[in-house]
C-alpha cells in the first residue's frame, strides 16, 4: 500500500489521519477497487512502522465514513470508490480551435463536479510545453495531453515521461514510442482513406481530386499519406496544394480542405464566379462543426467525433479504466459534393 517514508513523523497532522490519506489515495488511484480487501490492520502497522492502535483508528474512521466495511473474521473491504475528492486535471492543447472547444466541453460535461479542469496552450512550441509541465508537475492528479509540435516530436517524449505514467492520458494522436500509455487517438492515414472510400461514388464524377494541405499548420503528414494512397489505389488523378490560390480552383474538380480558412477562401472564390458547390466543383472539409451543416446549403465533411474523444477520455479517468481506444472517423454527406 505504501512505504514508511510516506508517514511524516515531524508533521502536525496526526498519524492516523496520514494513514487515512494514504488509503484514500490508493482508492482514488485505482490500486484498491470496490469490493476489494485491503491489507489487515496488522499488515499496515508493520508496513508503516506504526502502532496497531494508530492504524485501527484510521480504519474505524474510514468505516464510519462509509469508505470501508468490516467483515468479521475476514478484514476490511472497500465499500465505495467515491471518496469525495475533486480531481485536478490539466488539459494541455497545441492550440485553440473549434475542435478543441468541442472536445473540452464534452470532457468537462462528462467529468461534472468530480474535477476541476485547467487548460494550457503551448502553440506547437516544445519549450512552452516543457515549461508548462515543469511548473505544474506536482499540482495535478492527471494530465490530458494533445501532442502536436512544430519541431522534432521525439524531443517531447522525455518531457512527457517526467510525469508519472499513471497520471498521463494522450488524446488525438498515437505515438508508438508511448505505446504503453493510455490514448484516445485518430489514425490519420487510414481514417482519410476509409472516409473517402465512403464518398467514392460521388468523387468519381470529378476529373481530379485535390488535397489542400498548408504545411505551416502542423497537421499530421499522415493525412497526405492516406490521401495519396487512396487516390493511387482507386486510380484518381490527384494533386496536393500547399498554399491555395484562386487559380488552383478549377471547374469539375473536387477539393479536400484541411483548414477552415482555406474553406472560407474557397467559398468566396466560388461566389465571385457564381459556381455552385456540388455542381461546378466538389468540396469536402476536414473536421465537422455546426457551421458546416448550414454553410452553402451544407458542406460535406470527413471528421472524427470530437465530442466522443472528450467523453471517452473523461470516462477513462472516472472509471480508472486506462486503455487504448481509436476514435471513430466518418464521412458526412451534404450538398457540396
Amino acid at each position: 500500500m505504501a512505504d514508511p517514508k510516506k508517514i511524516d513523523n515531524e508533521s502536525e497532522v496526526p498519524k492516523y489521519l496520514q494513514v487515512e490519506k494514504l488509503i484514500l489515495k490508493d482508492i482514488d488511484s485505482g490500486i484498491f477497487k470496490q469490493g476489494q480487501r485491503i491489507p489487515s490492520i496488522n499488515e499496515t502497522s508493520e508496513e508503516l512502522l506504526l502502532s496497531r492502535d494508530t492504524v485501527e483508528k484510521a480504519y474505524v474512521n474510514l468505516r464510519r465514513k462509509g469508505i470501508l466495511i468490516s467483515v468479521k473474521g475476514k478484514g476490511y473491504y472497500v465499500s465505495k470508490t467515491d471518496t469525495g475528492k475533486r480531481l485536478k486535471i490539466a488539459m494541455i492543447f497545441n492550440k485553440l480551435s473549434n475542435y478543441k472547444r468541442s472536445l473540452y466541453n464534452s470532457f468537462i460535461q462528462t467529468m461534472g463536479s468530480k474535477a476541476s479542469v485547467d487548460v494550457y496552450i503551448y502553440q506547437y512550441d516544445l519549450n512552452a510545453f516543457e515549461t508548462i509541465i515543469n511548473e505544474h508537475l506536482k499540482h495535478y492528479d492527471y494530465f490530458v495531453i494533445l501532442p502536436h509540435f512544430r519541431n522534432d516530436t521525439a524531443a517531447a517524449l522525455p518531457v512527457i515521461q517526467k510525469i508519472p505514467k499513471d497520471k498521463v492520458l494522450i488524446i488525438d494522436r498515437y505515438w508508438k514510442e508511448l505505446d504503453d500509455y493510455p490514448v484516445v487517438y485518430q489514425e490519420y492515414d487510414k481514417d482519410i482513406q476509409n472516409a473517402l472510400n465512403q464518398a467514392i461514388g460521388l468523387l468519381r464524377k470529378y476529373a481530379r481530386l485535390n488535397l489542400v494541405f498548408p504545411p505551416n499548420e502542423f497537421y499530421s503528414t499522415n493525412i497526405k499519406k492516406g490521401f495519396t494512397h487512396f487516390c493511387q489505389s482507386q486510380h484518381f488523378d490527384f494533386r496536393i496544394i500547399d498554399n491555395l490560390s484562386d487559380d488552383d480552383i478549377i471547374e469539375n474538380e473536387a477539393y479536400v480542405l484541411v483548414t477552415d480558412p482555406d474553406l472560407y477562401q474557397f467559398i468566396k472564390c466560388l461566389k465571385t464566379r457564381n459556381w455552385i458547390p456540388g455542381k461546378d466543383v466538389g468540396i469536402i472539409s476536414y473536421n465537422e462543426n455546426q457551421v458546416k451543416e448550414i454553410l452553402c446549403d451544407g458542406i460535406s465533411t470527413i471528421s472524427t467525433n470530437h465530442d466522443e474523444i472528450g467523453k471517452t477520455a473523461a470516462e477513462m479517468i472516472l472509471e480508472k479504466n486506462f486503455t487504448r481506444i481509436k476514435s471513430p472517423f466518418l464521412f458526412i454527406q451534404r450538398n457540396s459534393l
